[in-house]
């Protein structure tokens, strides 16, 4: 039996295009989800440029907001010793040991004089508070620079100076700690000494990473400064690690103070009325008779030779 009727079977051209329709919808669904993922990762580096550049933006305006700091009453970058009495208060200032005779026979003194010909003897000592060599120095000479000090034999400044800032761990101590000197120097002058001499005495060693600020503003209340409060936020809040950093750099181009061609090569260095001390550091003996000798230099440059008077001729 033979029917007319033909299967529903779509033609093969209408097969073809229906797939190609259903292609073309994928692909555009394709293409809306990539611009849709370009819309969304565009968004996000916008975001993330302009959080970027707030962070940069508020860095730089914190920097320009706080002004660069300078400590006060220094000279030449130098703090100059003026009060020992926090020092003497706790540490006894006994008579400064007597050096020997110079090799030419001259008498000398344990103690420079001062004289009406002559000015106290000028000693400037450039320190970095991580140098075990600064360590030294100050561990043998401390109570005879006191001496001088409180005799008017010597005018003794102190320059901190950072020449070891790389070699505490990333955190800076030389730096931190030469700035925290001069926040004592500035806000509480009387006891620089004694702050100066405990950071010297009871260093931290090299390549540790040495006092934090807090414990260095804790350092500086133990001496008894005044303004505590001031001294402990200038220190934590760092105000003169700038000013230390160009301190250093302009003591290592020269000249230092007191001299015309000398510079920072190391710390400590000492300089007595101009003159570089080339001797052992932790011998007291000989820095006194260094320092002996170049005042006696000092006074008789200064002393006029004496003129003879004329004596009348004998009468014939």
């Amino acid at each position: 039996m033979s029917s007319d009727e033909t299967p529903n079977v779509p033609a093969p051209r209408n097969s073809r295009e229906a797939v190609r329709e259903k292609a073309q919808k994928v692909h555009a669904q394709q293409s809306r989800a990539r611009l849709m993922r370009r819309i969304i990762i565009g968004a996000v580096a916008v975001v993330a440029i302009g959080a970027a550049g707030t962070a940069v933006a508020l860095a730089v305006s914190a920097q320009v907001a706080k002004p660069q700091l300078t400590p006060t009453g220094l000279d030449d970058d130098g703090i100059r010793v003026t009060d020992i009495t926090a020092f003497a208060s706790s540490e006894e200032v006994p008579a400064t040991p007597s050096a020997e005779p110079t090799d030419a026979g001259a008498e000398a003194s344990a103690t420079p004089e001062p004289t009406g010909a002559t000015n106290p003897v000028d000693i400037h000592i450039y320190v970095d508070y991580l140098s075990p060599d600064a360590g030294a120095f100050e561990g043998a000479n401390a109570r005879q620079l006191a001496n001088w000090i409180t005799e008017g034999a010597a005018t003794v400044t102190y320059h901190p100076v950072a020449l070891l800032t790389a070699s505490s761990n990333g955190t800076k101590y030389s730096l931190r700690a030469a700035a925290a000197a001069a926040c004592v120097a500035t806000h509480s002058p009387a006891q620089f000494y004694a702050f100066n001499h405990d950071l010297l005495d009871d260093q931290p060693e090299v390549n540790t990473d040495g006092l934090s600020d807090t414990d260095l503003a804790n350092a500086a209340v133990a001496v008894g400064v005044s303004n505590a409060k001031t001294v402990k936020s200038c220190i934590e809040d760092k105000d003169y690690v700038t000013w230390a950093k160009d301190a250093t750099s302009r003591a290592l181009v020269g000249p230092l103070a007191g001299t015309d061609d000398l510079v920072l090569t190391s710390a400590p260095t000492i300089v007595v009325n101009g003159e570089q001390y080339v001797g052992a550091l932790d011998d007291s003996a000989e820095f006194s008779q260094f320092v002996l000798t170049v005042a006696s230099d000092a006074y008789y440059e200064s002393t006029p030779s004496p003129t003879p008077t004329p004596t009348s001729a004998p009468e014939q």
